[in-house]
């Protein structure tokens, strides 16, 4: 183990509080996702030339779209978290699913009901389904970022001991040094990936509806199964089969399903 680590920075998980009125870290971040990725949504579904002729939601549709989306985050989200991750606990205590505020947030279970909501919305304005996809990969990584960072402020999923130089003692980790797995998946899962979506719709992608939602896919599995490398398996759930975690398992048929829609968009003619 090092001589020395770096201290966690004690930060509130509490931003603000105003009598009854308590706001926090957690929920800003799912505000900031949101709202930011509503803003560069609509910049990106008001530039024809990234489309060509591919029909696709306009400006107006994404106000409303913002909406089912975090609809459909939230609930998935919660929803995932207690079948895949606590199933245990909440089938004694049910009511407990409804304390969001005490956390617990699945991304696979987010992306399936956003993807629902999408699909629902998509069929509601007789907007093709899978351009209407391409724009909600195409900001996602925005919400990844926040939300990981949110993870770390609260002291939350960190990661695994380690002797490197930048370990840190998390609060409720124990004395070991750990990695700080939220910044590297922050750094993987938001930036890196956002990176790549944003070059892909730039370059000509959401010509060829489902490229840029694939990729996205793919390239969120290989993220995640690279950080679930560093982070610390969840205690009631442990090590899988073969040392695998629960995020590894899940993120698998993402990576499959990802690949084969590229592959899919990739062999189709773009729309000039």
């Amino acid at each position: 183990m090092p001589l020395f680590a770096i201290a966690f920075p004690m930060i509130d998980p509490v931003a603000l509080q105003i009598g009854p009125l308590v706001i926090r870290w957690y929920a800003l971040a799912y505000i900031a996702g949101l709202l930011i990725g509503w803003w560069l949504a609509k910049r990106i579904a008001g530039r024809d030339a990234y489309w060509g002729a591919t029909a696709h939601p306009k400006p107006l549709d994404v106000d409303d779209l913002i909406v089912w989306v975090a609809f459909g985050v939230i609930l998935g989200g919660r929803l995932g978290y207690v079948l895949f991750y606590d199933f245990a606990l909440y089938v004694e205590e049910p009511l407990e699913a409804l304390k969001l505020w005490r956390g617990g947030m699945s991304f696979h279970g987010g992306l399936l009901g956003a993807a629902l909501a999408l699909a629902l919305f998509a069929r509601s304005r007789k907007l093709p389904v899978l351009p209407t996809f391409d724009l909600a990969a195409a900001v996602t990584p925005i919400g990844l970022f926040f939300g990981r960072i949110a993870n770390f402020i609260n002291g939350e999923l960190y990661g695994r001991a380690t002797d490197v130089s930048w370990g840190m003692v998390f609060p409720g980790g124990g004395p070991e040094p750990r990695h700080p797995s939220q910044l590297y998946q922050a750094a993987l899962e938001g930036v890196c990936l956002f990176l790549l979506v944003q070059i892909l719709a730039r370059s000509g992608a959401l010509k060829r509806p489902g490229l840029v939602t694939g990729a996205f896919a793919a390239g969120y599995a290989v993220a995640r199964i690279i950080g679930e490398e560093f982070r610390q398996p969840d205690a009631q759930i442990g090590f899988l089969a073969g040392g695998l975690t629960m995020g590894m398992l899940l993120s698998i048929p993402m990576l499959l399903a990802g690949l084969a829609l590229v592959v899919y968009a990739a062999r189709r003619p773009a729309a000039a």
